[in-house]
C-alpha cells in the first residue's frame, strides 16, 4: 500500500470471496529463489584445505610416509600432483599419463612416487623436486594398483590384461613380469618381511608368487573360495595371511605359506569393496556396497561391529601414522554419499562425519603424523580434515 492512503483496515463484512492457494504454486519470495541453498547440509564444509589443481575426477591420493604436509593426486586428468596441506599456493603438476591415474604409491622412506595409468604406463617421480625418473611402459593393460617393496626401491604394478610386473626404480630396470591370472589383476602386495608377493585378480584366485623367480607358489581357487572376482586384500604385519575381499560378497583369510584358506568372514550382503588390518591388534575392517562397514576380530573370526551407512563404503583407512606400530581405536571411510566418517571401533559409534565433497569418495589417505586425512572424490576436489584428536 503507498503510505499516502494512510492505514487501511478490513473487517469480515469487506471479504467477498475466499480462493484456496496451494502454497505449493506460490512463488519464491526474492532472493530466495534457491531453496536448496537453505539446507545447512547442502553448504557445510568441514575441510581444512581444498585442493582443485585437477579438472577431472579423482581416483587415487597418497600422503608421504615422511613429510606430514606431502600429498599425491591422480584422476580422470591424466594429471597428477605433488602438493602440500596448508600451502596453498605450492602445487607441482606431474604430466606425462595419457590416460587416468588410477593407482599413487610412495617408496616406504618418502623418496619416490609412483603413478599408475590406464593408458599402461608406470611413471617414478623424485618427491622432493617432483623430477621424472623412470617411465615404464611395458604392460599392455591399464595399470590397477602400484605398490612398493617395503624397504627397497622395487615397484610392482598389476594390469587389466592379467599381468603382474616389477622393476627397480634406482636403475630404472625391468625385473620381473608374473604371469598366470586369467583376468584383470585387480590387487596385490608384497608381504610385509618383503619376501613373498600376493596378487588377486576378476579370475577368483588369489597368487602367491616368489619374487626372485618369479613362480607360482600357490594358487587359491574354488571352494571354500571367492566365487567372484577379488577386489581388494590386506597382508598381516607377520606376513603369514591374506585377507582378500570379492564382489561375491565375502572375505576370506589365506595362510600364504600353505595357500590354504583358514577362515571365512561371511556377513556382508554386497560387493567387498575395501579392507584394512589395524596396527599393533588384531583387528580387520571391511567396507561394502551395502552400507556397512564391520570390524573383525580375526582370533574368532567374528564381527565386534557393524557400522550402518546412508550409502556403499568405498574406502577406508585406519587412523594411525603409516609407519605406526600403535593400535588405533578409529577407522575412517569414504562413501558414495560423498561423506567422510569416522567411527569408534570399540563402541562402534561415528565419532565424527566430515562433509564438503559432492560426490562419492574414491580414496582416503593418513598424513605421515596422524594429524591430517586427505579424500579424494568424483567431484574433482580433494580435501583435507583434521583428525589429531583421533591419533
Amino acid at each position: 500500500m503507498d503510505s499516502d492512503h494512510g492505514e487501511v483496515f478490513l473487517d469480515d463484512n469487506d471479504i467477498i470471496d475466499e480462493v484456496p492457494i496451494d502454497e505449493e504454486d506460490l512463488p519464491d519470495a526474492e532472493g530466495d529463489s534457491d531453496s536448496e541453498n537453505e539446507n545447512p547440509d547442502d553448504i557445510v564444509d568441514d575441510s581444512i584445505h581444498l585442493f582443485t589443481g585437477h579438472t577431472g575426477e579423482l581416483y587415487a591420493v597418497a600422503c608421504s610416509p615422511t613429510d606430514p604436509a606431502l600429498v599425491g593426486t591422480g584422476g580422470g586428468d591424466d594429471k597428477s600432483f605433488l602438493w602440500k596441506i596448508g600451502l596453498g599456493d605450492w602445487a607441482c603438476e606431474l604430466p606425462g599419463h595419457k590416460d587416468s591415474v588410477s593407482s599413487l604409491a610412495f617408496s616406504a622412506d618418502g623418496q619416490l612416487l609412483a603413478s599408475g595409468g590406464f593408458d599402461g604406463m608406470v611413471q617414478i617421480w623424485d618427491a622432493s623436486s617432483g623430477n621424472l625418473k623412470y617411465r615404464f611402459e611395458d604392460p599392455d593393460g591399464g595399470i590397477e594398483w602400484v605398490r612398493w617393496h617395503p624397504r627397497g626401491h622395487l615397484i610392482l604394478a598389476g594390469c587389466e590384461d592379467s599381468t603382474v610386473w616389477m622393476w627397480n626404480a634406482d636403475k630404472g630396470a625391468y625385473l620381473n613380469m608374473f604371469s598366470g591370472h586369467g583376468a584383470s589383476v585387480t590387487c596385490g602386495d608384497f608381504t610385509p618381511d618383503g619376501k613373498t608377493i600376493c596378487t588377486g585378480s576378476d579370475d577368483a584366485t588369489l597368487r602367491i608368487w616368489n619374487p626372485r623367480s618369479g613362480e607360482n607358489v600357490h594358487v587359491v581357487q574354488g571352494h571354500p573360495y571367492h566365487t567372484g572376482g577379488l577386489t581388494c586384500l590386506a597382508l598381516s604385519s607377520d606376513s603369514t595371511l591374506a585377507i582378500t575381499g570379492s564382489n561375491d560378497n565375502s572375505v576370506h583369510i589365506v595362510n600364504i605359506t600353505t595357500g590354504k584358506v583358514v577362515s571365512s568372514l561371511i556377513s556382508h550382503s554386497d560387493s567387498i569393496e575395501c579392507i584394512g588390518l589395524a596396527p599393533g591388534s588384531p583387528w580387520a575392517a571391511t567396507g561394502s556396497m551395502d552400507g556397512k562397514l564391520i570390524i573383525w576380530d580375526l582370533q574368532h573370526s567374528s564381527p565386534r561391529c557393524t557400522c550402518d551407512h546412508k550409502d556403499g563404503v568405498t574406502c577406508l583407512a585406519w587412523l594411525s601414522p603409516p609407519s605406526s606400530t600403535s593400535s588405533s581405536r578409529y577407522v575412517a571411510t569414504g562413501c558414495v554419499d560423498g561423506e567422510v566418517r569416522i567411527w569408534d571401533c570399540l563402541s562402534g559409534d561415528c565419532a565424527q562425519t566430515f562433509r564438503g565433497h559432492e560426490h562419492a569418495i574414491e580414496a582416503l589417505s593418513v598424513s605421515a603424523d596422524g594429524d591430517h586425512l586427505v579424500s579424494v572424490s568424483m567431484d574433482g576436489t580433494a580435501r583435507v580434515f583434521e583428525i589429531a584428536e583421533f591419533k
